[in-house]
């Protein structure tokens, strides 16, 4: 029961992170809002990351941050962002069709070195630190996109931009 409820939020929030890569406008890949932020192609390379992050939580037992680069280089092409997230959607959904309730059950840390920043079972780390975190970080997307007079998809029901056509 909880695998498939897991399944089906998963599907539904990978569908709709999609929908907002595939508006990535490549002519505005290293523009940011703010000199704090990330750039628009950097926000939408983490949200590929966060992907890699969680494969890894069913791949391991736990997640290093001290063994991952800080910031990997942006991606500058909007087909490269979504052959990438496709690519690891397949792998993501595969590990998830193998898992069984004992392996979501499972402890799962995420340190960095010797730091532990967190122990939990798998499936609320994956829903916290992988689901969640990209949720977060497709909002700050849609901001930027809104920003750029770009229009927003609708996540969870129709966004201004699509109930005004």
């Amino acid at each position: 029961m909880v695998k498939h409820l897991i399944i089906g939020d998963v599907t539904q929030e990978l569908t709709s992170t999609r929908r907002i890569l595939e508006r990535l406008p490549e002519e505005h890949m290293s523009w940011r809002p703010h000199e704090k932020s990330m750039t628009l192609g950097g926000l939408a390379t983490h949200l590929i990351n966060l992907l890699n992050w969680q494969i890894a939580i069913f791949q391991y037992q736990d997640f290093d941050l001290a063994t991952v680069p800080l910031r990997r280089e942006a991606l500058e092409k909007r087909s490269d962002i979504l052959d990438e997230f496709d690519m690891n959607v397949g792998k993501l959904e595969k590990l998830l069709s193998e898992c069984d309730e004992k392996t979501l059950g499972e402890e799962w840390t995420l340190r960095h070195g010797d730091y532990i920043i967190q122990r939990e079972p798998r499936a609320i780390a994956f829903r916290t630190f992988g689901i969640s975190h990209m949720v977060h970080h497709r909002a700050q997307l849609g901001v930027y996109l809104r920003l750029l007079d770009i229009p927003v998809p609708g996540f969870y029901g129709p966004s201004a931009d699509e109930e005004a056509q």
